[in-house]
């Protein structure tokens, strides 16, 4: 499957030629650098090492180093894999947004927003005490979770009980989302929708 790394820069929205607004997510993709090239033979299976962003010299390791300079490459800040890309590359070889066409469907995969320790109201939409669709099993709390469902039997609280904690900062991916306009000078893609992720992460293109 092939694919490139980008990095999210925000969201816009544009009128398409058919008059239709459009709101979509600017993605920098690319340039990326091949850095390392998996075969079957050697590794077990095929995959294409991509690598982008640049990054100091100074905080990279003397491993990562040499292994970017297999390449003949710079220092870079993500590096990802892409089995089974549809090209055939070589070490050094540089993949930029020519990859797609306008039009295109791509699955986008990124880490959402981390929201950090949240309650049961802003993680699972219970719906608190004291409003009109109140929930019962509270007294005075309007945000509590309200009774776990056990008792001497089974004395503990069961797996899976939907509960607070960390809400956020998972990897996701949308899928099927379309190109709508390509802009090769700036290296950048509108996919239109949303895409997870805040502003300035990284985010996987697979075509």
């Amino acid at each position: 499957m092939s694919g490139i790394i980008g990095k999210k820069v925000g969201m816009t929205s544009f009128f398409d030629a058919n008059g239709r607004y459009q709101p979509c997510t600017i993605i920098e993709a690319g340039p990326c650098v091949v850095t390392q090239v998996k075969t079957n033979e050697k590794d077990g299976y095929s995959a294409l090492q991509l690598s982008f962003d640049e990054k100091k010299e100074k905080n990279t390791s003397a491993a990562m180093k040499g292994h970017f300079a297999l390449s003949k490459t710079t220092p870079k800040r993500k590096v990802a894999e892409f089995r089974h890309f549809e090209e055939m590359k070589n070490l050094g070889d540089v993949i930029t947004v020519d990859l797609f066409a306008e039009g295109d469907f791509v699955d986008v995969i990124g880490t959402s927003k981390g929201k950090g320790f949240q309650g049961v109201v802003k993680r699972h939409g219970f719906s608190g005490v004291g409003h009109a669709n109140k929930s019962h099993g509270q007294h005075d709390r309007e945000r509590a979770p309200g009774s776990l469902g056990a008792s001497s039997d089974p004395a503990r609280v069961m797996p899976g009980m939907r509960m607070a904690g960390r809400m956020g900062g998972n990897r996701k991916k949308v899928q099927n989302l379309v190109v709508v306009k390509i802009m090769p000078e700036k290296n950048i893609l509108l996919i239109k929708g949303s895409v997870p992720g805040a502003k300035g992460s990284y985010v996987l293109i697979e075509k």
